[in-house]
């Protein structure tokens, strides 16, 4: 008879426990050996950088010439000036002939090619020989135009207050004592010529940032600082204008309306020529008036014969 022993053995069989074999031990890999450049010369590492770029460079260079060329539209058609003014100054501009008028036939062609609605300015470039960068080469002066300007010019006053209002009895648009500066400190603008003393200039530093962008800062140049306040009114009002050479050594004024006529034009134009010519340097050599062309606003420009010199 089998005992409990024998039957617990025969319930339970033994197991066998696996063997696990032992892993073979990794081998170290051996750290890559650094790349040892010259400190200079062909084998340094920065030709060498260079010469990688320069590879890459050529390599992009082949792949972009081997792609296909793309189609490319037709150039497209630029107009000239001309073409791109309206028909109106285009008419105008047939009647001009390439060649330099006398200034009878300059003023009224000048007047017959004038296509816009308003009474337009007629205007005048001289480009002179001088070199606006010397001192006294650089041309600027006042002149008064024997028909006017055709502008309404409006003439404000900054003096003490017994000469205020004999400028105001003279014409002045505008004629105060130190009330004036609220006018500025306000940024109220609202005149073309300003006329100081000079013991009141050093109150108009201060603004000199306001007035001097917009050529309203007076001057004695331009006659616009003067003990003399009522003939500085009256010749402002009667048509006085300042004119200077500009960096490209041109004097650009305009001397009048086309309503003038002829013959007004030709007076203030003569009375402008006059001043220019008295105004010429002794220091300069060759010619002082090189060209002259006469236009009016949005009108075709017109050579007029250079007799000036």
């Amino acid at each position: 008879m089998a005992t409990k022993k024998d039957a617990k053995e025969l319930e339970t069989p033994e197991v066998e426990t696996p063997v696990v074999e032992e892993a073979p031990e990794a081998e170290t890999e051996a750290p890559a050996e650094e790349e040892k450049f010259a400190k200079a010369g062909k084998k340094s590492k920065k030709h060498v950088e260079e010469v990688k770029a320069e590879e890459e460079r050529q390599a992009r260079k082949a792949e972009k010439a081997a792609e296909p060329e793309k189609k490319v539209g037709p150039k497209p058609v630029t107009r000239s000036r001309l073409e791109r003014r309206g028909k109106k100054y285009q008419e105008a501009y047939k009647k001009v002939e390439k060649k330099a008028y006398n200034l009878t036939d300059a003023i009224k062609l000048a007047l017959e090619t004038s296509t816009v609605k308003f009474d337009a300015t007629v205007e005048m470039h001289f480009r002179l020989g001088v070199d606006p960068r010397q001192a006294d080469q650089n041309i600027r002066a006042t002149v008064t135009l024997p028909a006017g300007t055709g502008k309404d010019v409006r003439v404000a006053v900054f003096a003490p207050l017994d000469l205020a209002k004999a400028a105001k009895a003279a014409g002045a648009d505008i004629a105060e004592d130190e009330e004036f500066t609220k006018r500025l400190d306000k940024e109220q603008l609202d005149f073309d010529v300003l006329i100081s003393t000079p013991q009141y200039m050093p109150k108009l530093g201060k603004y000199a940032r306001l007035l001097g962008p917009k050529g309203l800062m007076p001057n004695p140049k331009a006659g616009t600082v003067t003990m003399d306040i009522e003939k500085a009114v009256k010749e402002a009002k009667a048509g006085k204008i300042e004119y200077r050479v500009d960096k490209q050594a041109i004097v650009h004024v305009g001397l009048g309306k086309v309503s003038f006529g002829a013959d007004k034009i030709a007076e203030n134009i003569n009375a402008f020529i006059d001043s220019l010519k008295s105004q010429k340097p002794a220091s300069i050599k060759g010619q002082y008036v090189k060209s002259v062309f006469i236009s009016t606003t949005m009108g075709p420009s017109i050579e007029v014969e250079n007799i000036y010199n």
